[in-house]
């Protein structure tokens, strides 16, 4: 069954502010929320859907990301990916949203509030370098990180302070009448649970630091300043929480001869005039072997020759950029007496001297064409 359009999903148009945003989703997480429909499967995945669009809606590099290029946007970690979401998940981000419409607390029947939260993990944060190959073939990438996971042998009990709500109240007179205010407990941090005992070489919150080697599947066609998601890599939540993500920064390695412009590579191609005055055939470079490629006899300089497909793959969509080849004639520097008398019989000639026609393009319109 296809994906339903996020904006469809909220009932909002695409030009909708964050406010307009925010306050689409809250009604209908309110609408479909698990305490106001316990064990009601369809309101359960609405209120997943609502979650998924927020998440990517109320985040301005998602929300242009998806205006772009729609769903297939959101591959490789970009939201929630829909059908897998947790609802701890959707409770540790968005909790905010609701204040206290339902005391505070989420499930649990009756409105009672769940004992205990599970607050989230932070993310963690690396870099991954790759050449103009793995770029273009995609790649698979083993790196070791340094993250907080949960110490063997940890007890919990519940916490004395919020008596395991999460939550702590207040209640405060005023001239309207008393005002009943929540907030996160101080002692637990929302989790509800304190630690009973646990391993010398855990910290305070259960955790202990650890090496772990995580294996990154990276899509072809990636650019430089690329941001990949890896959902429940990073730190583990503080008593038994939800684990953070891992953030995969993409570095490009710059390649000796191509260079890149989105999906499409460029190479510079020096030839002597006796080559584009003769005509010749020649090899160029491709991100994987080599092209062989004809220059027609009298080509000028600044020609563009354009490969077709020879680029690099999108990573948002289907096909292959080109290879744009711009032919420089050189011109020799230093010549030898032989080589300038040569060249003096030649200057005289007709034939020699600059005629140019309609056919033959000026710079600006080859930069036109190159983009076009």
């Amino acid at each position: 069954m296809a994906k339903r359009d996020y904006y469809e999903i909220l009932g909002l148009s695409k030009n909708a502010s964050e406010a307009e945003i925010k306050k689409a989703y809250r009604k209908l997480a309110l609408k479909y929320h698990p305490d106001k429909n316990p064990d009601d499967k369809s309101a359960e995945e609405k209120f997943k859907e609502a979650a998924e669009a927020y998440e990517v809606l109320s985040n301005a590099e998602k929300r242009q990301r998806y205006d772009q290029f729609g769903h297939d946007g959101m591959r490789g970690g970009q939201g929630f990916g829909g059908g897998g979401m947790n609802m701890d998940d959707i409770f540790s981000q968005f909790g905010d949203i609701f204040g206290g419409a339902f005391g505070g607390g989420f499930g649990g029947g009756g409105g009672g509030g769940r004992r205990g939260g599970r607050v989230k993990g932070s993310n963690l944060r690396i870099k991954v370098k790759l050449n103009l190959e793995e770029i273009a073939n995609g790649a698979v990438k083993k790196v070791k990180v340094f993250k907080l996971v949960q110490a063997d042998g940890v007890e919990f009990s519940t916490c004395g302070t919020c008596g395991g709500a999460g939550q702590v109240r207040r209640v405060t007179n005023t001239i309207l009448g008393q005002m009943q205010t929540a907030s996160t407990c101080p002692a637990c941090h929302g989790a509800g649970k304190s630690i009973k005992s646990k391993p010398k070489d855990a910290d305070e919150n259960g955790l202990r630091r650890e090496e772990e080697v995580i294996s990154i599947d990276i899509p072809a066609g990636v650019e430089e300043g690329m941001q990949l998601n890896m959902s429940g890599k990073g730190n583990a939540g503080p008593f038994g929480g939800v684990p953070g993500d891992l953030l995969v920064v993409i570095e490009e390695i710059e390649h000796e001869e191509l260079k890149r412009n989105g999906k499409n590579l460029h190479y510079e191609l020096y030839l002597n005039f006796a080559d584009v005055a003769l005509g010749c055939s020649t090899e160029i470079p491709l991100v994987n072997g080599k092209a062989k490629i004809k220059v027609d006899a009298g080509t000028q300089s600044g020609k563009i020759v354009r490969l077709r497909g020879k680029g690099l793959p999108a990573v948002q969509s289907y096909g292959h950029g080109d290879l744009l080849v711009n032919i420089n004639v050189w011109t020799p520097q230093n010549l030898s007496s032989e080589e300038k008398a040569l060249l003096e019989k030649l200057k005289s000639s007709e034939n020699f001297k600059p005629q140019p026609t309609h056919r033959d393009k000026g710079f600006f319109q080859r930069v036109k064409e190159m983009f076009s």
